[in-house]
Order: C-alpha cells, then structure tokens, then sequence
C-alpha cells in the first residue's frame, strides 16, 4: 500500500489556476520518475493529458472511442467524436 506501482488521479488539475496547475503537474512527474509509477489520469483537459500522458483512451458515454499513443490521436483521431473533442478544445 505504501508503495503503489500506479495511481488513479481523477481531475487533479481542475479547479486549479494556471500557474498551480503547472505546479502539480511537475510535482506529478517527479514524483513518476522518483518512483517508477504509472498513472491513470483522468481528466477534461486535452492540455493536461498532452502534457502528462503517453497513451491516451477518448470515452464517450462510458465505452472507448478510441485509445493509443497521444501523439498519434491527437494528430489524426480516427473517430468522429475524437475529432470534434479536438476541434472544441482549440476553440477554448
């Protein structure tokens, strides 16, 4: 228990100003290299999984649309919704 090989973080960022956020992301990945952890990260923000994650699953309605490296699904999502999720997120 004290020593987890993977953590469930849920919107770990959310709520949080810019700054902060940046903050905990770096705390986040020290943290990952100091101890060799997996995360799964769940969150909202395309920014946030683009900075944090190698692998990415897009869900809608609680089924995965698509799943892979992050570089990849977010250069050419191959499903619709994807696309549309990416397309949203640039308009912020």
């Amino acid at each position: 228990m004290l020593e987890p090989s993977i953590l469930i973080l849920d919107e770990p960022t959310s709520a949080l100003d810019v700054s902060i956020q940046a903050q905990v992301l770096s705390l986040l990945a020290d943290i990952q290299k100091k101890h060799n952890l997996g995360y799964v990260f769940i969150s909202h923000d395309l920014q946030v999984i683009g900075a944090m994650a190698h692998r990415v699953a897009v869900v809608r309605n609680g089924i995965v649309v698509e799943s892979g490296d992050v570089e990849k699904i977010f250069a050419n999502p191959s499903d619709d919704y994807t696309r549309k999720l990416l397309a949203a997120a640039l308009e912020s």
